[in-house]
């Protein structure tokens, strides 16, 4: 028998957003875990608001909203209001029910704001380290360290001489011109730096992204961003090795590829209480002499080098995923300060998704 058809479906609905939600969605195992780590940051989170006034966006939901961005690659923080509005999963996962209203896109980014600059996504980084479900899956003594590039949210056209010569086409007409970070800089995003990946390759305007991934399930345990240099791996590499030494409070081990080895960065290393395990760049350089690398078989020898150059790949599943499916591959931020909060928001995005299937395995 033919169903009847009616243009108009009814006008109330006695079905909760629980009850639509499959029980083995996999947002429910990261929507618990969510609230737990916000439960714990609840003290950090009230210090950010003052005790009078119009209320605010609730900081959890707005964390909450953000994940999900993050989680379907929303490329907008207009486009995440709209589908927050009709999706019942999103505004499930977010704690809205079906009646409530979405916040005004504007609003919604100035809370964001504020959020960046208390620092909550580190801190929300931290506490879901911590948290008794997954501190036992992280490795304490083995890391592994990478940096990726991010493209800014700027055009080649905006980047013009800082003396201001030259503007007479609004930078139509680049072609021919030589153009240095010393002497040009973007309009829209002065943070941002030209680089190229490679030789061969077109230079963009970027920012880059480093992590910090330990080395027994892949987890990214810490990142930053920083602009866009020749020597910015190996710094930040130093910088976020330091402070993981210092926790563990014994030597470490940190697989890098060939871009790290360099003599002042193995030292460096070393000197913080590392132990490098450096891919060897024993390649030929472009004055076409053999490069020597400063790792020797005092470091290669060991089982545990081959061991770290064998984990170290997982580290490139962070990047892949961030720019496949998260909002890593070009930021719609400006600033070094909001690019860097959507990085860091996009490895929590990335633990939030592993650690269910690891806990469970």
């Amino acid at each position: 028998m033919r169903g009847a058809f009616e243009d108009q479906g009814g006008l109330f609905s006695y079905i909760s957003p629980e009850a639509r939600i499959p029980a083995d969605h996999p947002l429910r195992k990261i929507r618990e875990l969510v609230r737990e780590v916000l439960g714990e940051l609840n003290r950090s989170l009230g210090k950010l608001y003052a005790s009078e006034g119009r209320p605010s966006i609730p900081p959890e939901q707005l964390l909450s909203a953000l994940l999900l961005q993050v989680f379907y690659g929303i490329r907008s923080e207009r486009q995440l209001m709209e589908q927050l509005d009709y999706n019942l999963l999103y505004r499930w996962f977010v704690g809205l029910s079906p009646d409530d209203p979405v916040w005004d896109p504007t609003t919604f980014t100035k809370n964001r704001d504020r959020l960046q600059n208390g620092e909550v996504f580190t801190k929300f980084m931290s506490s879901l380290l911590n948290h008794a479900q997954v501190k036992p899956l992280l490795s304490d003594e083995h890391f592994s360290v990478d940096g990726t590039l991010i493209e800014a949210w700027a055009s080649q056209k905006s980047f013009r001489p800082k003396d201001g010569s030259g503007d007479e086409d609004g930078g139509a007409n680049f072609h021919g011109q030589k153009r240095k970070n010393d002497t040009h800089a973007s309009t829209t995003d002065p943070d941002s730096r030209l680089y190229r990946k490679a030789a061969g390759r077109e230079a963009k305007l970027s920012y880059m992204g480093h992590v910090t991934m330990e080395n027994r399930h892949g987890l990214a345990v810490a990142g930053m961003v920083t602009h866009a240099n020749g020597t910015a791996e190996r710094r930040a590499s130093e910088i976020m090795l330091k402070a993981k030494s210092k926790v563990a409070g014994r030597r470490i081990t940190a697989g890098e590829d060939k871009a790290y080895d360099t003599a002042d960065h193995v030292a460096n290393l070393r000197a913080s209480n590392v132990t490098p395990h450096v891919t060897q760049n024993n390649g030929i350089n472009k004055n076409g002499k053999s490069r020597r690398s400063t790792i020797d078989e005092r470091t290669t020898r060991h089982k545990g080098y081959g061991m770290s150059q064998t984990c170290r790949a997982m580290i490139e599943c962070i990047f892949g995923w961030g720019k496949q499916h998260g909002t890593m591959r070009k930021t719609k931020h400006r600033g070094i300060g909001r690019v860097a909060a959507d990085f860091m928001l996009n490895l929590i995005a990335y633990n939030l998704i592993r650690i269910p299937k690891l806990v469970a395995a």
